[in-house]
């Protein structure tokens, strides 16, 4: 895949230098959620007029329609869609579906469904020679195995696992993962990806792991790293 796409854009997007964020022309967001959304508005107000086209942002419907009331609403953020004006803007907005493809230059990403406390989607990036799928936040998700069973180039899944096993409730609640629930959900897997969790919760990362590691099922959760890169 080129490196003209987020998916999400959390405060990571902070790590990029200028000339890369200049770059990005396509943001996928799995749901509005402030960590998954909190550069767009700072990524666009820092390379909106140094760019010929606008950058677009895919979402849910939902999605889409909270970050225009709730964010781009000139009054936590200018509308950048309408700056400089509606017919050349910095930033445009595009409904997407779950089992929608969108195709881009190099490769497709095709929206998956998700399950947490407001509409949120997973998205699998297909490069040509390989897949990796992203979670997003989610819950477990039947909708999302039976996606990801019908991956069959898939060498990457990175998945969330936000809360440690003795806090189950809350991450049920919440709509989230522990240890136990994504073992269930891993169980279910009929693909071979390579597994890489994210989401875990500051001061609890190294529980999370400690007890990821006592998994016997045939796929290896493994940390997803800062820097990172993974080749599909």
């Amino acid at each position: 895949m080129d490196d003209d796409i987020l998916i999400d854009c959390g405060t990571g997007v902070g790590d990029l230098e200028y000339g890369q964020l200049k770059r990005i022309d396509h943001i996928f967001i799995t749901h509005a959620h402030l960590d998954h959304i909190a550069m767009i508005p700072l990524l666009i107000d820092s390379v909106g007029e140094a760019r010929g086209v606008p950058v677009t942002v895919y979402g849910s419907a939902e999605t889409i329609r909270i970050l225009r009331s709730h964010i781009f609403n000139w009054l936590i953020w200018p509308d950048f869609s309408a700056i400089p004006d509606r017919h050349r803007p910095f930033l445009r907005f595009q409904v997407i579906k779950v089992g929608e493809t969108v195709r881009l230059a190099r490769g497709a990403v095709t929206v998956m469904p998700a399950h947490h406390t407001v509409p949120a989607v997973a998205y699998c990036l297909d490069s040509g020679d390989g897949q990796l799928v992203y979670s997003g936040d989610t819950a477990y998700c039947p909708e999302l195995i039976a996606a990801i069973n019908r991956t069959p180039h898939l060498r990457h899944l990175i998945v969330e696992t936000a809360f440690p096993n003795e806090q189950q409730g809350l991450a049920l609640a919440s709509r989230h993962l522990c240890p136990a629930m994504l073992g269930a959900m891993l169980d279910e897997i009929t693909v071979t990806p390579e597994v890489h969790i994210s989401h875990l919760k500051p001061g609890v990362d190294d529980r999370i792991m400690d007890q990821l590691s006592s998994y016997r099922g045939p796929l290896r959760p493994r940390r997803l790293m800062h820097g990172q890169e993974l080749t599909f």
